[in-house]
């Protein structure tokens, strides 16, 4: 509960420099409580319900949900209402706004609130959860781009302090920055960790399951945490252990099928239902529902402002300035420059920025004239929270930015580039413009992108 109250209120994914917040450092609340703001309705043509700027209901809603998140986490005996209310309110909040309930992180912190409120015995429920959060994550990374998100977050991490150790994950550094064998070899690794944790819990027999479970459960998350991977709130992976340890390690003997039929059915529907969907069709579900984390096929975008046309941006309701305008209290210019230029190169170490960079010729003719923005913070600033949801930045968020402030053609173009599905060889790619609409869009191998270098010289030509 208290988790679900600090995501809600911005503190948590959304929040400082890794989202682009510097002044001020989260969004969250600022955006969530102020009528007139941006946001992402899931029908913007309905009435009451939809539009693209909060409401008072929408506001309403979310300050039912704090006040009772509020009271339950001070309460010494929470009442099964409080239980009830937030088990309705927070799917309530999404309707009228996705943002929120993503930002709640419901995928499990909801899922979890409504078997505490369904079940008299909601311990073996609460495992299953925790089991899924694994099981989905390490096939999640069964792909292509896994290997990179290796490379990326090793090459960060503060424990690798060799920089050999750091040039032998790439095949020739710096010239040729894609993933070496050692690379692919540790991304295995990883995949089989992740999907150990799950399945020694599950397949071997007491006390085994519990004692070997909980040793591969703390080997995952110390190696994540640190790594320090960029972009990764590790209060979650804080969270994920200490329900591991009380889930599993102090009543390790409860039986994980004493479920009942009403929670049971709940339950295939969120934990396997939902991300399998996902992952078969990622551009009608989002990533975390899909429980598709930090597995490198994410969906992304990139905002292109022509000369200084982001000023129109100043016609949106919002608390968080254009990023540059944050920078520049701390840095001087060409130092911001640096700044959001990692961004961008965060983007092309993964697959899908290899695709992005290939797609700016059909996108812009005078690409000097424009100013790269990744869709990440341009979501971060219009909506209040963001994290790593490309459907946050989609044509949706273009339209609703173009509703209010108006850009001429030519002077904000869009790349979106939709999540590989399961099964499925191609990522697919869209091309927009602000007032103009659909320019182009297409399919692209993702052998194809393994081929191709992060920036320079690609060793085939980009095929579509």
């Amino acid at each position: 509960m208290f988790s679900l109250l600090f995501e809600l209120m911005g503190f948590g994914c959304g929040s400082g420099p890794l989202t682009a917040r510097y002044i001020p450092p989260v969004g969250g609340f600022l955006y969530f409580l102020r009528p007139g703001t941006t946001k992402a309705s899931l029908w913007p043509h309905l009435p009451i319900i939809g539009g693209i700027t909060r409401s008072l209901l929408d506001i309403a809603l979310y300050a039912s949900t704090i006040g009772c998140s509020v009271l339950y986490v001070v309460s010494a005996a929470p009442s099964q209402t409080l239980l009830i209310m937030l088990a309705v309110l927070v799917p309530a909040c999404g309707l009228v706004d996705k943002t929120l309930f993503l930002a709640a992180r419901a995928e499990h912190y909801w899922t979890t609130i409504v078997v505490f409120a369904l079940a008299t015995d909601w311990w073996a429920a609460a495992c299953w959860i925790q089991l899924a959060l694994w099981f989905w994550a390490g096939i999640s990374k069964l792909n292509r781009h896994f290997p990179a998100v290796v490379c990326v977050m090793t090459s960060n991490s503060p424990m690798v302090r060799r920089a050999s150790a750091k040039r032998a994950l790439y095949r020739s550094y710096p010239n040729d920055l894609r993933p070496s064998t050692r690379a692919k070899r540790l991304a295995a690794f990883g995949i089989g960790l992740e999907l150990s944790v799950p399945l020694a819990f599950l397949l071997l027999p007491a006390p085994w399951n519990v004692s070997c479970g909980l040793t591969l459960m703390w080997a995952l998350h110390l190696h994540i945490t640190s790594s320090i991977p960029v972009g990764v709130p590790l209060e979650w992976n804080v969270m994920v252990v200490y329900g591991a340890m009380v889930l599993f390690g102090r009543e390790g003997g409860t039986a994980l099928y004493a479920i009942e039929p009403v929670t049971a059915g709940f339950l295939i529907f969120m934990l396997l239902l939902v991300p399998l969907a996902g992952n078969l069709f990622p551009s009608k579900v989002s990533f975390l529902p899909s429980m598709r984390y930090y597995a490198g096929n994410w969906a992304c975008s990139v905002w292109l402002f022509k000369d200084d046309s982001h000023q129109r941006l100043e016609a949106l309701k919002k608390w968080s300035p254009w990023v540059y305008s944050q920078l520049s209290g701390f840095y001087d210019h060409p130092t911001c420059i640096a700044l959001v230029g990692k961004v961008i190169a965060f983007r092309l170490m993964h697959l899908h920025g290899r695709a992005v960079a290939k797609l700016i010729p059909r996108t812009v003719d005078e690409f000097p004239r424009y100013t790269w923005l990744d869709g990440e913070i341009v979501a971060g600033m219009a909506l209040g929270w963001n994290f790593g949801d490309g459907h946050l930045h989609d044509e949706r968020l273009l339209n609703a930015i173009q509703s209010q402030c108006g850009f001429e053609p030519g002077e904000l173009r869009c790349i979106f580039v939709e999540s590989q599905p399961l099964g499925k060889p191609t990522l697919h790619w869209r091309i927009h413009d602000a007032a103009t609409g659909p320019i182009d869009t297409g399919l692209v191998s993702v052998e194809t992108l393994v081929d191709l270098t992060p920036w320079g010289t690609a060793t085939k030509d980009f095929e579509t």
